[in-house]
Formats: structure tokens, C-alpha cells, sequence
């Protein structure tokens, strides 16, 4: 029995390879999932395990350059990800409706190729939010959500391109996403940049709000598929996994927008509030944490110098 599992394993690794479109062979970690699986289950290993007990009895990292450098780094490569895959045929070719892979050699269809693979390995950079978290000792924001989304996108997203890198309408998803990654990440490196840009902040609240309307623009754009008389896109499943993805995530957010501003959960409790990737931390005394600063209410302590506000 078992070795009949093996054998049946291998045969269906064996059609992987087979399977594997040839334009994106030669890219990083697209020679098999084995590379991949293992990244994510270190990442696993590291913030669940590993991290914590490192920082256990260390005082959290304070990171802000870091931060401030890689959230608007990554604002900058998801940017140009929506502009390659507006130029890959979003903006150029496709319909937004029963859009086809293009499996030839064309320059658009390479381009197709190109970006989705910078999509995909984008979301391995994204892994650096989490060690981020581990680090500063930001152990609440380290959730479900949070580590479910962060290992399963990538995961899936190497058997996408694995079949479908010229993604067609199954690509839709991944240009919006990257459009929201866009205004999120830009939020987190104003929020890391320190309090004389907190001014800029209000909009926190709308972040899960843009999320939302994120899963709700994929899952009608892909919704589309089951209202037509005729699509012929090749790879079906893939319509049927981005669907129930969106939906699902849907549903995750939603719950953490009714825990978090209606039932008013992650509020702050006794002006106690800690919030995410850089943003400040309030303590009960009243004073104000933020990446070394802190504030009370007669002046602001710097570097331990006090300056009256």
C-alpha cells in the first residue's frame, strides 16, 4: 500500500516536470516544488518556532531604516508589476473577460511570463513582513490571517505558472493584488517613517476596506466564467481555486473587519494599542512608543534629549 502511494506520487511529480511550461524552467526556484515547499516550510519553522525563542529574552529590534527601506522598496516592485501586466495585455490585448493563456513565443506572451514569475517570487520577499514582526516582538500581529496568506499564496502560485504563466483571465488577481500591495506597503513605510507622519495615517481603517474590495473585484471578474455561453480557458481548475481563494479570503477579512472596528476588539483596551508593521504603541502611563521616540504629554524625548511640543 504504501509503496503503491509512493509510486503514485512520483508518477504525478514525474508529470509536473513534464507539465512544466518551458518558458519559465530556466527562472528561480520553477525546477520543481521541492525548492519552494522548503522555503515556506522554514518560514513556518522559523516565525512559529525558530524566532520566538531566539527573541525570547531580547528586547525587540527596533529595524526603522530597514523598514522604511524595504516597505517602499516594495511599493516600488509592485508597481512595476501592474504596469507589466497592464503592458502584458490588460492594457494592450486582453477583453477582462474570457481572456486565453497564450502559450506561443510572442513578446507580450513572454512579457505575460516574466511578470507573473516576478509576481510569484515577489511573494517570498513578502516573507520578510513576518520576520519583521518576530523580531520587534509583535507577536499579535502575527496571525491566521496573516501567516495562512503569506505561505499559501506562494505556494499555489508556483503550480500557476508551473501551467499557466501567460495567465490570461487567471491572471486578473494577481495585477490587483499587486495594486493593493502598492497602497499597503506605501502605508507601512510612512507608518515606520516615524510621528512627524502619523498626521497621514488616518486612512488605517480603509486598509481592510481596499482588501475587501480586492477579493470582491476578483471573485465577480472570475465569476464571469461560469455566466458564459462558451470560455475556453485552458486550465479550468485554476478559474475554480481563484474563485473559491477570493471568496474565502473574503470571508477572513470580513471577520477581522467585524472583530476589529465593530465589535471593536483590536481596539485599544485601557489606551493599550499596538498596530502594524511600524506603527505606533500606547501604553497606559500615557506615553508614546514609536521606533525609539516616545512622547508624553509635555514634550517629546529623542535620543534622550526632551523637546517641549
Amino acid at each position: 500500500m504504501v509503496l503503491e502511494v509512493v509510486s503514485n506520487i512520483m508518477k504525478f511529480y514525474d508529470y509536473l516536470l513534464r507539465r512544466t511550461d518551458i518558458r519559465v524552467k530556466d527562472y528561480p526556484l520553477m525546477q520543481s516544488p521541492v525548492q519552494m515547499t522548503a522555503i515556506l516550510f522554514g518560514y513556518l519553522f522559523l516565525v512559529l518556532y525558530a524566532g520566538p525563542r531566539f527573541m525570547a529574552n531580547r528586547k525587540p529590534f527596533q529595524l526603522t531604516s530597514a523598514m522604511i527601506i524595504y516597505n517602499f522598496s516594495m511599493v516600488a516592485l509592485n508597481a512595476y508589476i501592474v504596469y507589466e501586466f497592464m503592458m502584458s495585455g490588460w492594457a494592450t490585448t486582453y477583453t477582462w473577460r474570457c481572456d486565453l493563456c497564450d502559450y506561443s513565443n510572442s513578446p507580450e506572451a513572454l512579457r505575460m511570463v516574466r511578470v507573473a514569475w516576478m509576481f510569484y517570487f515577489s511573494k517570498f520577499i513578502e516573507l520578510m513582513d513576518t520576520v519583521f514582526f518576530v523580531l520587534r516582538k509583535k507577536h499579535s500581529q502575527i496571525t491566521f490571517l496573516h501567516i495562512f496568506h503569506h505561505s499559501f499564496m506562494p505556494w499555489t502560485w508556483w503550480w500557476g505558472i508551473t501551467l499557466a504563466p501567460a495567465g490570461g483571465m487567471g491572471s486578473f488577481h494577481a495585477m490587483v493584488n499587486a495594486a493593493v500591495h502598492v497602497i499597503m506597503y506605501f502605508y507601512y513605510g510612512l507608518s515606520a517613517a516615524g510621528p512627524r507622519f502619523q498626521k497621514f495615517l488616518w486612512w488605517k481603517k480603509y486598509m481592510t476596506a481596499i482588501q475587501l474590495i480586492q477579493f470582491v473585484l476578483v471573485s465577480v471578474h472570475i465569476s464571469q466564467y461560469y455566466f458564459m455561453e462558451k470560455c475556453d480557458y485552458q486550465v479550468p481548475l485554476f478559474i475554480h481555486l481563484i474563485w473559491i481563494y477570493g471568496t474565502f479570503f473574503f470571508v477572513l477579512f470580513s471577520n477581522f473587519w467585524i472583530q476589529a472596528y465593530v465589535r471593536g476588539k483590536r481596539l485599544p483596551k485601557h489606551s493599550e494599542k499596538s498596530s502594524i508593521n511600524g506603527d505606533a504603541t500606547i501604553i497606559p502611563n500615557g506615553k508614546h512608543l514609536e521606533n525609539g521616540t516616545m512622547v508624553n504629554g509635555n514634550g517629546i524625548a529623542q535620543n534622550g534629549k526632551v523637546k517641549e511640543v
